[in-house]
């Protein structure tokens, strides 16, 4: 039996840093329209943000690792300092003092690192509030799930913020050991990010890969949704292929390459001759396996041919039926992990993914020697990257988070915020008139339902407490 996490002590005088005034739900549309967006006047912080040295960690069961004591201004990006900025964007170099320019060239570079690790973790729900208490105390934003098969996640943040986050994840046995992609970001978001100030939240941050304000720590029953938890990685998955060896594997023809991403995925990008499933979720990858190989039917035609008398040696020759060897590949190699297990549990005896994913790969092997053909959707705000992981071409549809291309949003059916050729005729002018009227609120606002999204008001708390009074006056 699993040891229990142990718990978090917290004083009174230790709460979590004061959040940006959002709802919980992330706006649809973070990406600004042209359109000017109208701002509120700054206003100042009433604290300071909590130290990290102030907080207790028993977590930590491994003396050699501490949580940095550092002076917070060395090690989080000015765009978290409570005092405004004259600017929202700092200008270019070249325009600023001397002091203003070394000031800015000593910003903390942003990293995106996606991580996974399948494990057997009951108890799991114990890490959820240390590890996102954890991240608003760094400032790492992105998302992360915890389920009773392990971590998957996506965080973004300074490198030393976001290495803080990974070694107290890994600071236990069972989550050791974490597979990771890290990708870079461009200094053009550096510029946006670090330009913002915890002080004039609205569109904060908006062209970051994640909100710098807001982290999430999800609970599931799966970190990546198959809908088959009998089947676990933890028990046996497919041979690893270095990005390297992969050319090779996929150029035998005796290989049969799947795709195991959606179809929206696969539309903008795949590797030279693979097999495209055409999924719309990762939970249609099984029946799709049972289609495609006839795994289903052959079960019948034994028991068929057992109930009419046929021969054993009939029924040994279904049986053995031979299944091609497979090589299968996604994102990052998480779903992956799944299929082959589901893969070799259903008989394929040679089965192979790769590892780290398209984003290994293209980080990896150079542009004049791969296989890859188009650009590979990533689920943040780059939306789609190329070889070296750059950043691609591709935006995304907010009625329905498909990417869309240039030719896409040209097409009479593309309505910014809204709809596009993917969505257009799925969406009921209902729908669609909803999502014009996110799009005005977040135009003006910078977010879904307008500044006091969230909040309750001075006039509704007011409202609630005289409402008693009013009726024991009226009876």
């Amino acid at each position: 039996m699993q040891a229990a996490l142990p718990s978090f002590r917290r004083t009174a005088s230790m709460a979590a840093p004061r959040m940006l005034s959002t709802s919980s739900t992330i706006s649809p549309n973070p990406n600004p329209n042209p359109n000017p967006i109208v701002r509120r006047p700054a206003m100042k912080s009433t604290s300071e943000p909590p130290s990290l040295a102030a907080l207790s960690f028993p977590f930590f069961s491994n003396p050699k690792f501490a949580l940095s004591t550092a002076p917070q201004n060395a090690t989080i990006s000015k765009c978290f300092a409570s005092t405004p900025a004259t600017n929202s964007i700092p200008l270019p170099a070249a325009e600023l003092g001397n002091e203003e320019s070394d000031s800015t060239s000593a910003e903390p570079n942003l990293v995106v690192v996606s991580f996974y690790k399948f494990a057997n973790f009951p108890d799991h729900a114990e890490l959820r509030k240390p590890l996102k208490e954890l991240c608003e105390q760094l400032r790492v934003s992105g998302g992360i799930i915890l389920a009773p098969e392990g971590i998957n996640g996506s965080i973004c943040g300074t490198r030393e913020s976001v290495e803080e986050v990974l070694a107290f994840i890994q600071c236990g046995d069972r989550l050791k050991g974490l597979r990771r992609v890290e990708s870079p970001v461009s200094p053009e978001e550096e510029a946006i990010h670090h330009g913002h100030t915890s002080s004039s939240p609205l569109a904060a941050g908006e062209d970051a890969p994640f909100r710098w304000d807001h982290v999430r720590v999800k609970l599931k029953k799966e970190i990546v949704t198959l809908g088959m938890p009998s089947v676990s990685p933890i028990e046996r998955v497919g041979k690893y292929i270095k990005p390297k060896d992969w050319n090779a594997l996929i150029s035998d023809p005796d290989v049969v390459v799947i795709d195991v991403r959606n179809d929206y995925e696969t539309r903008i990008g795949k590797f030279k001759g693979a097999v495209d499933p055409c999924t719309a979720a990762f939970r249609d990858f099984p029946t799709w396996v049972e289609d495609r190989f006839e795994l289903g039917e052959s079960e019948n035609q034994m028991h068929s041919a057992g109930s009419t008398g046929g021969s054993e040696k009939q029924a040994t020759e279904m049986e053995k039926k031979p299944l091609p060897k497979v090589a299968m590949y996604c994102t990052g190699g998480i779903r992956c992990e799944k299929a082959s297990s589901l893969l070799l549990r259903n008989g394929f005896e040679e089965v192979y993914h790769l590892e780290g994913g398209i984003l290994k790969y293209l980080e990896e092997v150079p542009e004049t020697e791969s296989l890859w053909e188009g650009e590979c959707f990533v689920f943040d705000k780059r939306v789609s990257v190329e070889h070296g992981l750059a950043q691609g071409t591709f935006k995304l549809c907010y009625g329905c988070k498909q990417p869309v291309s240039d030719a896409d949003m040209d097409a009479p059916e593309w309505e910014y915020g809204v709809s596009c050729p993917y969505c257009f005729s799925s969406k009921s002018e209902e729908e669609k008139e909803r999502a014009r009227a996110r799009q005005r609120q977040f135009e003006r606002w910078g977010i879904i339902g307008g500044p006091d999204k969230g909040r309750k008001t001075a006039k509704i708390m007011e409202s609630k407490q005289n409402s008693p009074a009013q009726m024991s006056s009226s009876l």
